[in-house]
């Protein structure tokens, strides 16, 4: 994959929104891997999540789009105990998820779903599937 980056890529409001969304700084990250390494849905991921902080510090919002791994992620803060300079990335995935979901697309239709796939689901199940994958 051939990447031109700019400066104006690096500096764009895709970056310092999540930045501000997420509350970190986004730069700390320097690829170690640990997060991926722990990630109990890395194998199900088709960009691990240290990828997906290196595609966020270089403004490759694109590439993220196209990704399932923001949807994938647990949010089970293995990756911020892990991280040695204490970037907390469950919470760069949420922002990522939230500017998703502001540009109105879904993942889950939930009209959609069969009534004995919805009679079968638990609740809770159900309702964090919503709040994460439908606007």
């Amino acid at each position: 994959m051939r990447v031109e980056l700019s400066s104006k890529r690096l500096r764009s409001d895709f970056v310092k929104k999540i930045a501000e969304l997420s509350g970190q700084n986004l730069y700390l990250c320097y690829q170690c891997g640990k997060c991926s390494a722990g990630c109990p849905m890395g194998f199900a991921m088709d960009i691990l999540p240290n990828q997906i902080m290196r595609l966020v510090q270089l403004g490759l919002e694109e590439d993220i789009a196209n990704s399932k791994t923001v949807w994938l992620c647990a949010s089970c803060l293995t990756c911020t105990v892990r991280c040695p300079r204490g970037v907390d990335l469950s919470r760069v995935m949420e922002a990522l998820r939230l500017l998703t979901l502001r540009k109105n697309k879904n993942y889950v239709e939930p009209s959609k779903m069969p009534p004995e796939t919805v009679a079968d689901l638990p609740q809770i199940a159900l309702v964090s599937g919503f709040r994460k994958l439908t606007s």
